[in-house]
Order: C-alpha cells, then sequence, then structure tokens
C-alpha cells in the first residue's frame, strides 16, 4: 500500500504517510486518506517517497483545496532531497510549510 493514514490520540490531526512513487496510479488512495479530515491538521510525510511528478503535485492541490486550508496550513515532513528540489521548483513552499 503506497499511502497509508495515521490518526493521532487527540483527534483533531492526521497523517498521510506516502511511500514509493507519488504519481497518478495513487490518486484515488490518496483522496481516500483525506476525505473525512475537514478541520482537522494534516500533516503529510513523505519519508518514504522515492519520486513525485506533476500529479503528485496536483493531488496536494486538490487536497488543500477539498479541505478548504489556507496557504501554510498543511505540513509536508521528511521531505527527501530530490522531492524537495521538486515542490521548491514548482514554488510550493508559498503553498505548503515544508520541514
Amino acid at each position: 500500500m503506497a499511502i497509508s493514514r495515521e490518526d493521532r490520540n487527540d483527534g483533531k490531526s492526521v497523517v498521510i504517510h506516502v511511500n514509493g512513487q507519488f504519481d497518478f496510479s495513487v490518486v484515488q488512495e490518496f483522496r481516500d486518506a483525506y476525505q473525512d479530515c475537514k478541520g482537522k491538521d494534516i500533516v503529510v510525510d513523505f519519508r518514504g517517497t522515492e519520486y513525485i511528478d506533476s500529479a503528485g503535485l496536483g493531488m496536494l492541490l486538490n487536497m488543500q483545496t477539498f479541505l478548504n486550508k489556507s496557504e501554510g496550513d498543511i505540513r509536508l515532513i521528511n521531505t527527501m532531497p530530490q522531492i524537495k528540489r521538486v515542490l521548491v521548483i514548482a514554488r510550493f513552499e508559498k503553498k505548503f510549510m515544508i520541514e
């Protein structure tokens, strides 16, 4: 499973783990992970991510729109250098908090 979800004990935050490739092949799986997360703090953990493409970038933007989150409300954590480089080239540091 490329996408997994961890609900935090506080009931207010969710961590979505992305493993392997973050591309069009995981669109539905990723969407399912955040469908019921309105009003919760969202963290996307890229620790196990090897690759991201434009579909992956689009999925992050769609999630932000669906959850009605402001810029900087969603945290992207544990970004490997190759993933962070794509995010920075796409100027996602202006839309998300990248750690």
